[in-house]
């Protein structure tokens, strides 16, 4: 399963693997990406990894669908994840 990301049109970092540089970017712009994605998205240690990851995956499909600013993407990692599912 690919890995997926929230970020900005305008964070010029990777947060795959430019995670420290991404981070204080957006920080610095005051958009804490983290944080809001964090608030939308319904994780639980009851869940497994898998179903995490694709919650996370969730919500970042909804923060971009309704997104009144504008500024939100999605990128998705062109490694795979550790997470692998299973039926």
């Amino acid at each position: 399963m690919a890995q997926c990301a929230l970020t900005t049109v305008d964070n010029p970092y990777d947060p795959f693997t430019q995670t420290e540089a991404w981070y204080r970017f957006d920080e610095d712009k005051g958009y804490h990406s983290c944080s809001y994605l964090a608030r939308i998205a319904r994780t639980s240690d009851q869940l497994s990894d898998a179903e995490n990851e694709q919650e996370m995956e969730r919500a970042i499909d909804d923060i971009v669908k309704y997104n009144p600013l504008g500024i939100y993407k999605k990128v998705v990692s062109p490694f795979e994840s550790g997470v692998t599912a299973t039926a």
